[in-house]
């Protein structure tokens, strides 16, 4: 291995090998407790450290550097305390996800280390949006990245790179291409001859480095680093390395031909730079020793106070409270001036005025600039906030929301347009995996509403009409809203950016331009998880949300002898549940109409809550009605019988007769 010395000073390089002996000491010193069964799982990065110490170094402590399960060095470089690292990996209180996840599935705003989650594609997105907040706040700063050559495989890869080369943000992604995907080698992985030809498509720069040597990976990452802060744009590497144990310890490597063990064990990165350094005269045996000996005892004396602290207590009320960041709601009242205006609109409006109100909000989707969305939402804002608050993207929905999580860390928040929620699928990983667990795990708050403009009526078929709710509801983490006014759609837009958890924004399209509403003109707020009672009666409960409310309001309105408490939900998480019992208790009968098909949506959770708190107080079984276990069908004839409008008539003169 050549070491040119690349005009690095003997300080430096000294200081590199202390960074590159220190991970690996603690690794030796893991597998031991991984024997003794004082640890649960190891993933080792022996044979890799050159790489993350090489970038590490080369960022500043400002910049933030998303690591994989093999960077260890990362965090040490990083000078996390060592005591709080082994409690993370024993689940303990001063760990730093509360014992809600282990090895390095966490974050630290201090250390400016945002740390993976198993699926691994949603953090190349988050690497974007925390470089989307650097470039427009002109902060002339790198955001470094990991992955794996496995990795590159994801959808998230590609949409991540493409997104980073069309915006030109100051992204260093650093594939370690280790040989390895767990035991499927690179032959079966890509046909490339390079990973980093990828990055040839995307019309970004790339280079391959010796990944074991860590003068060349320290050396061209820093001169990277600094050109990238004064020309900000992204950068793919590939450096080249090996995987020295399994893929997890229990894995163990007979997948590997010996001979190839062999070869990489002659790179090991660590004793070729040793060596390097003795016969530099940098470094000689009693100094290696010294540097050891401290290191040990280092290693002693954190894993002596990990041992010895605290274990994690658990009682339910702590864990339910820690789904959410705390939101200390604020009413703010409309004034008395009102325009009659269309649902649409009043989603325009909410949104126009929390861009005016927040300078730190970005919106993002697809032809939602100039364009205005195909729904004109954003028609007109362009101009007024310009092209670094509304940012058109490319059709990728899953790297815009982990890009909007990466807004989050950096103290923004963000909307994101859906065209359709459709296609939310598309996005759904970061959704269910980052979005709703960032908090509970290591206290992030995704600062994120996705807009989902839903719902059948409209022959749209089976891709443009789903009312996928029920999809989100089922998650914890997640906020679900789902107006049916105009009104109720500006007053809770605004509450939910305002909010700094994950929230999904459901506006029917059918009443985008059908539902019109007298609507205050200035900005105002709505409490989410509170629902409204629009009839008031002592025969049944009707409890809908959405279109589902026009559908039964239509309906007593044909039926004026029915005296019904018509509750509209607005919210579906949180959810009224008091609002739904008292009413329940009072008419001895319930009947819940969704649109969404039966089977898994929100009525069967509903009737099963109030079968639980209200038995003794109805007076017949409760009654669900929903469209077809179909999906949604095209022609209109079918769409009709689709949805459930006419069969909830029928459905409650049946209950009432019960």
């Amino acid at each position: 291995m050549n070491f040119n010395g690349n005009g690095l000073d003997k300080a430096t390089q000294l200081k590199l090998y202390q960074r590159m002996l220190k991970p690996r000491l603690i690794e030796e010193r893991m597998l031991l407790l991984l024997r003794q069964g004082k640890i649960s799982k190891w993933f080792s990065g022996i044979g890799q450290e050159a790489i993350s110490i090489g970038v590490t170094s080369a960022l500043t402590e400002d910049e933030y550097i998303l690591p994989m399960h093999r960077n260890l060095g990362v965090f040490t470089t990083r000078n996390i305390p060592l005591h709080r690292l082994f409690s993370q990996w024993q689940g303990k209180a001063d760990g730093f996800t509360k014992g809600r996840d282990r090895s390095f599935h966490f974050g630290s705003q201090e250390f400016k280390i945002v740390g993976m989650i198993s699926h691994l594609g949603p953090q190349l997105g988050v690497a974007t949006g925390i470089a989307l907040a650097d470039l427009i706040q002109k902060k002339n700063k790198v955001t470094a990245v990991f992955t794996g050559e496995g990795g590159t495989s994801e959808g998230d890869f590609h949409e991540a790179l493409n997104l980073a080369s069309v915006w030109n943000l100051p992204v260093l992604f650093c594939i370690e291409n280790n040989g390895y995907g767990l035991s499927t080698p690179t032959l079966e992985q890509y046909r490339c001859k390079d990973l980093a030809d990828k990055g040839i498509g995307y019309g970004m720069e790339s280079h391959i480095l010796d990944g074991n040597n860590v003068i060349e990976v320290f050396c061209k990452i820093d001169a990277l680093c600094k050109s990238i802060r004064k020309n900000p744009r992204p950068v793919l590497i590939e450096f080249k390395t090996f995987r020295m144990r399994g893929h997890e310890e229990a894995s163990g490597t007979k997948y590997v031909p010996q001979e190839v063990l062999d070869a990489w064990e002659k790179k090991d990165p660590l004793i070729n730079f040793e060596n390097h350094l003795l016969d530099e005269k940098i470094l000689n045996p009693d100094v290696i020793e010294t540097l050891k000996n401290n290191i040990y005892s280092e290693i002693d004396q954190h894993l002596k106070k990990a041992f010895n602290g605290k274990a994690i207590q658990s009682d339910a009320v702590t864990e339910l409270n820690d789904v959410f960041r705390d939101f200390d709601y604020k009413e703010i009242k409309s004034n008395s001036e009102k325009a009659n205006i269309r649902l649409v609109d009043a989603v325009s409006e909410g949104l126009k005025q929390s861009m005016q109100k927040h300078e730190n909000l970005v919106i993002m989707g697809q032809d939602i600039a100039a364009y205005g969305g195909v729904f004109k939402v954003t028609e007109g804002f362009l101009e007024e906030f310009g092209s670094d608050r509304v940012r058109n993207t490319p059709i990728c929905e899953s790297v815009i929301i982990s890009a909007a999580m990466g807004l989050s860390i950096r103290g923004f928040k963000s909307v994101v347009e859906m065209q359709f929620a459709d296609f939310v699928s598309s996005g759904f990983n970061p959704i269910v995996n980052y979005l709703a667990k960032s908090h509970y795990r290591w206290g992030a708050n995704a600062d994120v509403v996705i807009r989902m403009p839903c719902g059948a009526g409209v022959g749209a078929g089976p891709f443009h009409s789903q009312t996928n709710e029920a999809w989100f509801t089922k998650t914890p983490g997640l906020k679900v809203v789902y107006p049916a006014f105009p009104y109720d759609a500006k007053g809770l837009l605004a509450t939910a950016i305002n909010d700094p958890n994950p929230v999904l924004f459901f506006e029917h399209k059918a009443l985008y331009r059908s539902m019109y509403q007298d609507v205050p003109t200035a900005y105002y707020t709505l409490p989410l998880g509170q629902a409204a009672l629009l009839r008031q009666g002592t025969d049944v409960t009707v409890v809908t949300y959405g279109m589902g409310v026009h559908w039964a309001l239509e309906t007593l309105d044909n039926n004026p002898d029915i005296k019904a408490d018509l509750i509209d939900l607005r919210s579906l998480q949180p959810m009224d549940t008091e609002a739904i019992y008292r009413s329940v208790k009072k008419t001895g009968k319930l009947i819940i109409l969704q649109e969404d098909s039966l089977f898994g949506g929100v009525a069967s959770d509903i009737s099963a809550l109030v079968m639980e708190h209200c038995f003794q107080y109805l007076d017949a079984p409760v009654k669900r009605v929903a469209s077809l276990e179909t999906p949604i069908p095209f022609a209109k004839n079918l769409e009709n019988t689709y949805l459930p409008k006419t069969r909830f008539e029928a459905e409650l003169l049946t209950l009432l007769e019960y």
